[in-house]
């Protein structure tokens, strides 16, 4: 039987970026199963934020940043987390330091259009796109990831290495606050630069060190554990349960021993959880829908102060204003029994199939876009713009000359 040969490790993309391949290749070659030095996927590449950009947001109460510093003579690893203060950044050393943060496809446009050229996949499966701006020498450590990640290098080089071997050793270190791995010996050793990009599969040890000042782009996929998944749905289950549903035995017999918990009351039990359990695909789907578009950070979008009445809010979008979906608003949806279901940050929506694929990829809604739709799609664009999913280009104040209800 001869053995399947695995795929090459290093490609060039400069001919079709940015996987060098097509989609379709790449998912059933690689995708969750081999990693992927992709040389040239973005040609030409340049950083559309700079350092000093990414130190300005870290500064922002609601970002998600660290600071991680390797301290070589020790081998120590210092954590700090944001928000930081500007006075933070001049004092730190030229060497060994990482500033890490997280969502930045939220807070800049021009990095969340970074994601277009990844619609080869599932939306609601792309966590974000973290950005790290590493000191010469600097870096977060060798460590494993369990989830799906692209490494984009945006600016200056960065070296990295991988254990791609099968079964590599993943016992992590004690004495640091970081999840890094105790051993590490490295099958592979790239130096990227501006354009590069490596795709790493769950589970593969990997360890990147800048060798001069550089930006490197993570985009990370979502992918939740099975704990998290049967926590959020069991939730949602005995939500929908409340005590309705308890251990029962009906069939009970006199016991030899009051004090056994014998086969028969075992099997009460799982009945009692398997009631628990939805054969339903679409009550299962309805649930899933609702948890993987809610967003893992604690901001939510939030509206606006003073909120123009409806009729107003119509008649702007005639006079040419559009709706802004908020960058923090995680949308999806999926086809029901009757129509589809629209999904948006936890909340759900019973729509026409075309209503609901339009909106959950709409990050932009105009006048005659909200004309096409429903009335139910365009009463579910009220209650998102109501709860702050949308927001008017322009403002959110009613101007001069507007209708009033």
């Amino acid at each position: 039987m001869r053995l399947a040969r695995r795929p090459p490790i290093e490609i060039d993309a400069a001919a079709l970026p940015p996987l060098g391949m097509a989609a379709e290749t790449f998912l059933q070659r690689y995708w969750q199963k081999h990693p992927l030095l992709i040389r040239n996927a973005f040609p030409g590449f340049v950083s559309p934020i700079a350092p000093e950009d990414l130190a300005g947001l870290a500064c922002e109460e609601a970002a998600l940043a660290r600071l991680i510093r390797h301290h070589r003579s020790a081998d120590r690893w210092e954590v700090r987390h944001g928000p930081f203060a500007e006075a933070d950044f001049p004092g730190l050393p030229d060497h060994d330091w990482t500033l890490l943060v997280q969502d930045v496809d939220k807070w800049d446009a021009d990095i969340a259009g970074l994601l277009a050229p990844f619609g080869f996949l599932p939306r609601w499966r792309i966590d974000d796109v973290m950005v790290s701006f590493a000191a010469s020498g600097g870096s977060v450590g060798a460590h494993v990831d369990q989830y799906d990640v692209f490494l984009l290098q945006a600016q200056g080089r960065r070296r990295w290495q991988i254990d791609a071997q099968s079964e590599p050793p993943m016992a992590f270190r004690d004495d640091v606050e970081l999840k890094l791995l105790r051993q590490f010996a490295p099958s592979h050793d790239w130096v990227l630069e501006p354009g590069d990009m490596l795709y790493l599969p769950p589970g593969v040890p990997h360890h990147g060190v800048a060798l001069d000042p550089c930006l490197t782009f993570s985009i990370g996929m979502r992918a939740p554990s099975a704990g998290e998944l049967a926590g959020d749905h069991l939730d949602d289950l005995l939500a929908q349960t409340g005590d309705a549903l308890r251990y029962q035995d009906p069939d009970l017999a006199p016991v030899n021993d009051p004090f056994e918990i014998d086969a028969n009351a075992l099997e009460r039990v799982a009945a009692a959880l398997a009631a628990l359990q939805t054969r339903d695909p679409e009550r299962l789907g309805d649930w899933f829908g609702r948890f993987i578009t809610t967003y893992r950070s604690a901001g939510e979008p939030v509206p606006a102060p003073s909120l123009p009445p409806r009729i107003q809010l119509e008649w702007r979008l005639a006079q040419g204003d559009r709706l802004l979906r908020h960058p923090w608003s995680r949308t999806a949806w999926q086809k029901a029994r009757r129509g589809a279901r629209l999904y948006c940050s936890g909340l759900a929506f019973p729509l026409p199939a075309r209503d609901a694929a339009s909106l959950a990829a709409a990050a932009t809604l105009d006048g005659p876009a909200y004309t096409r739709l429903s009335q139910a799609g365009q009463d579910a664009v009220h209650a998102l713009f109501a709860a702050g999913h949308y927001h008017l280009e322009d403002g959110d104040d009613p101007g001069a000359g507007e209708p009033t209800a």
